[in-house]
Formats: structure tokens, C-alpha cells, sequence
């Protein structure tokens, strides 16, 4: 690895990370939590909070606002508000310009945006979490920390977020690696020129189901499609981009587009980053492996 690895978390990561999850409707019916979060979470907003967000969408803007999360050295959401407050739109051009050569269309406008969007948010919903969510996160990302000097690079970005893989580019100096539990199993990856952010799936599960996790459950049932055995066959032959994948299954691109994302999910496979762009996809034969300790684990009641 050419570039430096860092793992962070802090409460004001997963406030976003949250806030990410609740705006990205289309990802609800993905994720490990339960399938009426969105509804739930609805009737603890305000109708002018929820019809906000109603409208607001994944953009290049909001992608800002994880850079600006990166840049406050503010650890909860109350002194991120406080700290954004206080930046004046000079400041906040001088401190993004390392990292992006575009910016929003209006600063002062987004910064005014920001500041009412986590504000609400924090009042409505955050501040109401199960504090055992945050301390799964910080207790994930001490673990992690205790284990990067004695794992080799690749190695541990592997194993930290289930599959991904980020290629040395030529202005990449930091990969931040930050757990989040909101918007399990899927990863948010950010780049902005020499940084990439990478929010990652923490694998933490709060049921107290006498079952195997949420995550081990995944790859089980990852597997009980004949086209998702049939990619894993093709990828054990080298590294494939998604339009061999598709022309290979003679799929629809979204139903091609959905077995991946399946895999993705349970850890199966690599999935290769150059920055922000996904190139290719290779089979993760050790999570193969693991999968047969896992079953006979569960069966056998260790």
C-alpha cells in the first residue's frame, strides 16, 4: 500500500451515516435494519423535518457535507453545529480546497443547509439512540486499531470492510476507514482527491436472537441462487468488470447489478476501487472458507 490507513469513529459519524441512511430510500428494503425504520423513525420528525428530507437526495452535495464532517474536529453533532457556525465562507473554501476542486453552487447556502439539516436531525432522532450503538462502533474501531500494525496492509482493509479493495492511485495519500451501523451491510465511499472516506460496514448485531449473526446469515443465504454461484465460478477464473459479469449471465443489468450487490453484501467477493470508481470484481475465496467453520459453529452450538 502506498497510502496511509487510519481508523476513525466518533458519535457525529454515524449521526450522518444515519441521516445518509434515512435520505437513500431506495437502499431501505438492503439493509439489516428492520424493514419499518423508515416509517418509525417518520413519526418521531416533525411533518416540515420529514417532508424535507422527502426531497432531498444523494448528491454531489451532500457528499460535501461527509468532507465537512471529516474536517471538524468536533466529536459529536452539538460541537460540529457549533464549529460550522463559527466558519465563515472563506474558511470553509480554504479548508475544502485541498480536497475538491468543485465546490457547492452556493457555500453560504450550504453551509446554512447543513447546519438546520443536523441540527433537526439531532433534536428528532439521534440524540434518541441506544447509546449500545455507539459503543459497538467505538469498540469495532479500537479492535480494529489494536490489530493494523500486526496485519499486513492489504490485509487489513480486506478484512475490515468485508471485501473492498482500494488500488493505489497516483494522488491517494489517506484512506479513512470509519465503522458504521446504520446502513449495514452496504459502505459509503467518498473520494476527494488525496482522501478517501470509507464508511464500512461494521458488521454489529444487537439482536439477542439465539442465532447465528446477521452477517454470517447473509452469506448462507447469498448462496441460494444458481446465477450468484454461477459469478462466483466465473470471477475464480481472474478479476471481471460488471459488463462481463452481465454479458456472461445474459441478465438484465439491474438483475445482474442485484445478484452482485448480494455478494457484495455477504463478503464473497472483492469489489476494486480507483477512488470513487468501482473497476472490477474478484472472487474472496477465504470467506468461502470461513463459511463452513460458521455453519457447523451454529450447528454443533459453539
Amino acid at each position: 500500500m502506498e497510502y496511509q490507513i487510519d481508523i476513525e469513529f466518533k458519535p457525529l459519524n454515524e449521526a450522518i451515516s444515519s441521516l445518509h441512511t434515512y435520505i437513500c430510500r431506495k437502499s431501505h428494503k438492503k439493509l439489516d435494519l428492520s424493514p419499518s425504520w423508515a416509517q418509525e423513525t417518520r413519526t418521531k420528525l416533525t411533518p416540515e423535518l420529514a417532508d424535507w428530507l422527502d426531497e432531498l437526495s444523494i448528491d454531489q452535495e451532500w457528499k460535501f457535507a461527509f468532507l465537512l464532517v471529516y474536517l471538524s474536529e468536533e466529536a459529536d453533532v452539538p460541537g460540529f453545529v457549533n464549529w460550522l457556525s463559527k466558519q465563515s465562507t472563506g474558511d470553509l473554501y480554504d479548508r475544502m480546497s485541498p480536497y475538491s476542486s468543485s465546490f457547492p453552487v452556493d457555500m453560504n447556502a450550504f453551509k446554512d443547509k447543513v447546519l438546520k439539516l443536523f441540527t433537526l436531525w439531532q433534536d428528532q432522532y439521534f440524540e434518541g439512540i441506544s447509546p449500545e450503538i455507539l459503543r459497538s462502533l467505538e469498540e469495532v474501531a479500537a479492535e480494529r486499531r489494536r490489530v493494523q500494525s500486526t496485519t499486513p496492509a492489504w490485509q487489513f482493509v480486506d478484512e475490515t470492510t468485508n471485501g473492498l479493495i482500494f488500488e493505489p492511485i497516483a494522488n491517494l495519500k489517506k484512506l479513512v476507514l470509519i465503522p458504521q451501523y446504520h446502513f449495514q451491510p452496504i459502505n459509503i465511499v467518498s473520494h476527494f482527491n488525496q482522501l478517501t472516506l470509507c464508511y464500512y460496514s461494521a458488521r454489529v448485531d444487537l439482536s439477542e436472537e439465539d442465532f447465528m449473526s446477521a452477517h454470517d446469515y447473509r452469506i448462507l443465504r447469498s448462496l441460494g441462487e444458481k446465477s450468484r454461484l454461477k459469478i462466483l465460478r466465473y470471477l475464480h477464473q481472474g478479476p471481471r468488470t460488471f459488463i462481463e459479469i452481465h454479458r456472461y449471465l445474459k441478465l438484465s443489468k439491474g438483475i445482474t447489478h442485484d445478484h452482485i450487490s448480494k455478494l457484495r453484501s455477504a463478503g464473497l467477493i472483492h469489489a476494486h476501487f480507483e477512488g470513487e470508481n468501482l473497476t472490477v470484481y474478484s472472487l474472496r475465496a477465504g470467506a468461502l472458507d470461513r463459511l463452513q467453520h460458521v455453519i457447523m459453529d451454529y450447528i454443533t452450538g459453539n
